[in-house]
């Protein structure tokens, strides 16, 4: 069975139990999930303790332990990427604003979404108590915020995870941001 996207082909043989193929998956998301997490630990979303090498490495544990997979393509894989990179995300932010609070105001610009709060860490936070609020309303629109914002997915790709169009993502993304941008903006 061969597929279109060599990704796909490689999780579905380490899925099927081939070694090699996880040794020739890694070099390749393993770039792609690098740009994500530097893009997340620069300008506004720098963190003075936490690297871009930590929060891929830490993704990448929460992907490989026991239980996870298969992945059915390249878009199932980096869907559960982007929720893993959120995950550590909030748990980084969680821990550090129990040892910190205060700070000036930050923006989060969430694809031309600005809103500002406390500090980084509340940010991410505020970020996700957000998408829990928005998945009671709407599932998908915060599962396209999860892929687009924290998995760095394009709009192409956020379709395919979603099993959508691409129409429908764009409106879902509008939407969602809307929203965030207004319960965001409550907080202040």
């Amino acid at each position: 069975m061969t597929t279109q996207d060599p990704i796909t082909d490689l999780l579905a043989s380490l899925h099927r139990g081939n070694q090699e193929a996880g040794q020739t998956l890694m070099p390749v998301v393993y770039a792609h999930l690098r740009q994500i997490a530097e893009r997340h630990c620069a300008g506004e979303w720098r963190y003075r303790t936490l690297r871009p090498s930590d929060l891929l490495h830490e993704t990448y544990l929460k992907l490989i332990k026991p239980g996870t997979g298969p992945w059915h393509s390249r878009s199932h894989f980096f869907s559960v990427a982007s929720r893993a990179m959120r995950e550590v995300l909030v748990d980084y932010a969680r821990t550090r604003s129990a040892q910190k609070r205060g700070g000036g105001f930050k923006r989060l610009d969430l694809d031309h979404l600005a809103v500002s709060t406390q500090n980084e860490l509340s940010c991410v936070l505020a970020l996700d108590q957000a998408l829990k609020r928005l998945a009671k309303l709407s599932r998908r629109q915060s599962r396209v915020v999860e892929l687009r914002f924290f998995g760095g997915l394009s709009l192409q790709e956020t379709a395919a995870a979603l099993g959508t169009s691409v129409t429908g993502v764009k409106r879902d993304w509008v939407l969602a941001k809307a929203y965030l941008r207004r319960h965001l903006q409550s907080l202040r």
